[in-house]
């Protein structure tokens, strides 16, 4: 995994002490495979988290009174955000929100583009008690909190957050889209809920659209046929299982 050169670097390692999870620490190949974009750009745009620093420790702070102490959610917040800088979507898509890390990001970016909506689409699982359960998933919300509860306020202007099954949302939100641009998939990670969201967009992807999914290793084949289908390869962030595509400009039928 190569590493941001030396001003994004920096600013890189702020942002990662901040938000308080090493595992936030991005991938320059995976973002410049998705991309196409220089090592020059690509240290730009990092080095722009020199900005965001204080709402970093904003959600780390949040995520620390809601017992989440060092949780970063997504491991890819910082590409999120140089995904949405480096291509410039109208419209973003994710599913699954929990906290709002990644949509955090997605708005941070969103803000410095001048340009643009995310459209969050979240089904909630709550926390049974006041601490979390050893069996419970980090991702239910703590009592009192609500989806996206540590996204910074200032960020949460333009948002476009749906509560519900992404079976029932997801579809009229596609129908109303004239384009998804970029999709995040992270909510059930099953083999047919992931061919089910992959199959919604699909109509609605252009030449260059950039469509991510985080904990493959639970889908099965679902998005290397889908991959397979658009004749796409697959970019895995180092040995993870958060993997992204780029909708190539023959794409297929």
């Amino acid at each position: 995994m190569t590493r941001p050169r030396a001003s994004g670097r920096t600013a890189v390692a702020r942002a990662t002490r901040a938000l308080g999870d090493r595992r936030a620490r991005p991938s320059v190949a995976w973002l410049r495979h998705l991309t196409g974009a220089s090592p020059t750009a690509v240290d730009g745009i990092f080095a722009e988290l020199n900005g965001i620093v204080a709402e970093e420790l904003r959600i780390h702070a949040t995520h620390a009174r809601g017992g989440r102490a060092g949780y970063a959610q997504i491991r890819a917040p910082f590409e999120l955000y140089a995904f949405t800088r480096l291509l410039r979507p109208d419209h973003i898509v994710e599913t699954g929100v929990s906290s709002g890390v990644s949509s955090a990001h997605f708005l941070a970016a969103l803000r410095a583009n001048g340009h643009g909506t995310l459209h969050s689409i979240d089904r909630p699982t709550r926390q049974r008690g006041r601490t979390l359960g050893s069996d419970e998933s980090a991702v239910a919300l703590p009592p009192g909190r609500a989806t996206g509860w540590a996204v910074p306020p200032a960020w949460r202007r333009g948002w476009d957050l749906r509560i519900g099954p992404a079976e029932e949302l997801l579809p009229p939100l596609v129908e109303e889209l004239p384009s998804i641009d970029l999709f995040l998939h992270d909510s059930r990670h099953t083999p047919p809920h992931l061919t089910f969201e992959l199959a919604t967009i699909r109509p609605k992807l252009r030449p260059g659209s950039l469509v991510l999914a985080d904990n493959t290793k639970w889908t099965g084949d679902a998005f290397p046929t889908f991959a397979r289908a658009l004749g796409a390869p697959i970019f895995f962030k180092g040995r993870s299982d958060l993997v992204g595509l780029r909708v190539p400009a023959s794409r297929r039928g």
